[in-house]
């Protein structure tokens, strides 16, 4: 075999080395070529970048002018409406009694003796009903009891005593089958008496006297009465010899005027002395109420406790609302306007009427005006009055029971156009300086000037912000036409 040796040793050499350094050398030129793919796509991201902050940094003239144009006109429009128009005042207002009476009781008879008034009974508890001529409580062992009137208790109701509260007192007894015999309406006479004594004996008690010395007072009367009758009987006697004996009868007869005289003045005592004399109805054991069956609301003591300030509060007649109309609404409402209420809480309503309307503003208080009882105190549960224009509204129909002492929205109708009518928001109505007032009807495109018209109108009553409008001049407005209302421009 050949052996063929290199040419020289730096051939030989040359060539391993070459070899030995393009094996070892393979893995660092695909690093270098990885870096520099890097490179590249970094150096692109960051031209596309700036390419976009170029566009964006740079406009034609023609966007710069777009640019600092002004924005359209802002359009408000609204519509024509066809309804009936009314003007409201809302309120808020509580339900409550017709008639709620605080009664403090006196001591009854034991007040001459100094006596202080003690609860003895108590008949009706609080939610409990009561009906004419029943017995509420006891004070110091005299009844408190409740008949029908309107007028409140202010006096003690005697014999000989006239007037509207008699009247009341007299109906009352006759309706509980205790008629008053001839006595004419309003004059206690004895017939009332006799009514009086009658109505104490079913209820179980003695009617108190009008006087502790009714009894003694009668019986001087009646004393003096028959002393100037013998006087009467001794004179004409004494006359009567005068004449028989021939003499002179003058100072007789005289004698016999002046006991005539004295008779007639000792049965006109004794008259008035009778009819001063019998059982009378104290001011602190009555109560007259508007309506039956009336209702206890408190009663503020237990038997055997001194009598409180307003021991008693009964609430009676037909509910209504009481509020309060603050100064500058007061003229708005009427008597007789129709108002429509709301119990939030229950979510039921009803239509009432007002009834009245305070000619005086009155301070803020206890919402009831005192009436009846021996008190005379308004109750003290009762609806608080804010101040302003009392108002009192009566429900057209009963009010459910649930409703009482709860607070309700009033919405009073103290205007109305009474028919449908065009009518436009108050904003949309402008006057020209030739006095004319019209409304801008708008066309399909709200901003274009050349499509709107203007109408002239007459306006009409406004509620709500909104008033009544009628075309006038020919002009055509109806029901859903678009009006301006306003126009804002930068």
């Amino acid at each position: 075999m050949k052996h063929e040796e290199p040419d020289s040793p730096g051939e030989a050499g040359t060539t391993g080395a070459a070899d030995a350094a393009g094996e070892a050398g393979a893995p660092s030129s695909l690093g270098s070529r990885r870096r520099i793919l890097i490179w590249v796509v970094a150096g692109a991201v960051v031209l596309t970048g700036a390419g976009v902050v170029v566009a964006t940094t740079i406009r034609s003239p023609s966007q710069v002018a777009a640019d600092a144009a002004p924005p359209p006109a802002s359009v408000l429009a609204d519509r024509v409406e066809r309804r009936v128009l009314t003007s409201s005042v809302v309120v808020r207002g509580t339900v409550t009694a017709e008639q709620t009476l605080a009664v403090t009781p006196g001591a009854g008879a034991g007040a001459a003796a100094g006596a202080k008034p003690v609860v003895t009974r108590v008949n009706k508890q609080p939610g409990t009903a009561v009906q004419a001529g029943e017995v509420l409580l006891e004070v110091s062992g005299r009844p408190v009891f409740a008949l029908a009137g309107a007028l409140p208790v202010y006096r003690d109701l005697k014999p000989g005593a006239t007037g509207k509260d008699v009247g009341q007192l007299q109906q009352g007894l006759k309706a509980l089958g205790h008629p008053t015999g001839a006595d004419p309406a309003g004059t206690y006479g004895s017939g009332t008496k006799a009514a009086v004594t009658a109505f104490y004996t079913a209820l179980g008690y003695a009617p108190r006297p009008a006087d502790p010395a009714d009894a003694e007072n009668v019986r001087a009367a009646e004393d003096a009465a028959d002393a100037a009758e013998r006087q009467v009987t001794t004179t004409k006697n004494a006359l009567k010899k005068a004449k028989e004996g021939g003499g002179d009868a003058s100072e007789a007869q005289l004698q016999l005027t002046f006991a005539q005289q004295d008779l007639a003045k000792a049965k006109s005592r004794l008259d008035t002395a009778r009819a001063a004399a019998g059982p009378m109805v104290p001011a602190d054991e009555l109560l007259f109420v508007k309506g039956f069956p009336a209702r206890v609301d408190a009663v503020k003591a237990s038997v055997g406790e001194p009598v409180p300030e307003s021991l008693l509060s009964v609430s009676a007649g037909a509910p209504v609302i009481r509020a309060s109309l603050p100064a500058h609404q007061k003229d708005l409402v009427k008597p007789g306007m129709k108002v429509q209420l709301l119990s939030e809480a229950t979510g039921l309503s009803a239509t009432a009427t007002v009834e009245s309307v305070a000619a005086d503003p009155t301070p803020a208080a206890a919402g009831t005006a005192p009436t009846g009882g021996g008190s005379g105190q308004a109750a003290p549960d009762a609806p608080q009055n804010p101040g302003g224009y009392a108002l009192t509204v009566k429900p057209d129909q009963a009010l459910d029971a649930q409703l009482t002492g709860q607070g309700v929205r009033l919405t009073v109708t103290a205007a109305s156009s009474g028919e449908p009518v065009l009518i436009v928001p108050l904003s949309a109505i402008s006057a020209g300086a030739d006095g004319r007032t019209t409304v801008t009807v708008l066309g399909k495109d709200p901003g274009a000037q050349g499509d709107r018209r203007r109408v002239e109108v007459r306006a009409g009553m406004s509620a709500d912000g909104m008033v009544q409008v009628d075309p006038v001049g020919g002009g055509a407005l109806a029901d859903g036409d678009r009006v301006l209302v306003a126009q804002a421009k930068p």
